[in-house]
């Protein structure tokens, strides 16, 4: 690596971990991404809240939305949840037609699901930690913090 060029900053998911669709969805990811790309943090964590902070975003009551942040750029909602699925590979990357739909009918639907998780999947009263073969993927806590419940 030259004296000019940056490390490559893995992806980040951002997830609400107090959501058992949100924890299925990480755990699918995990399951799909061999190659470990993608890096993982809850939003109420306090690594999940530095890292929307450094990128000038901030998180205000339940989170709505997964967020990816990439390459230096936030995605939120169905964007975030279409370049995921482009990221794990075939058959998966397959899902990007759907990116021909409008963004406002992607994210509407995106937006009734969210609003309905916690009824249809239900709530986690503590987020699960990662056993230590996976801990390596999710961002580690920043010294004397805790997740928040």
């Amino acid at each position: 690596m030259s004296a000019t060029s940056t490390p490559q900053v893995p992806p980040v998911v951002l997830f609400d971990g107090d959501c058992n669709l949100c924890d299925a969805t990480v755990q699918f990811v995990i399951a799909r991404d061999p190659g470990a790309r993608f890096r993982f943090a809850s939003l109420q964590s306090a690594a999940g809240r530095d890292l929307l902070a450094a990128h000038g975003r901030r998180l205000q009551g339940a989170p709505e939305s997964v967020v990816l942040i990439e390459g230096g750029a936030v995605h939120e909602r169905s964007g975030a949840a279409l370049r995921i699925l482009s990221g794990l590979g075939l058959p998966w990357s397959l899902a990007g037609v759907l990116w021909l739909v409008p963004r406002p009918v992607r994210d509407a639907l995106y937006r009734w699901v969210a609003r309905n998780r916690y009824r249809w999947f239900g709530r986690r009263t503590q987020c699960l930690a990662p056993s230590s073969a996976l801990r390596a993927r999710f961002l580690p806590e920043p010294p004397g913090e805790h997740p928040s419940p």
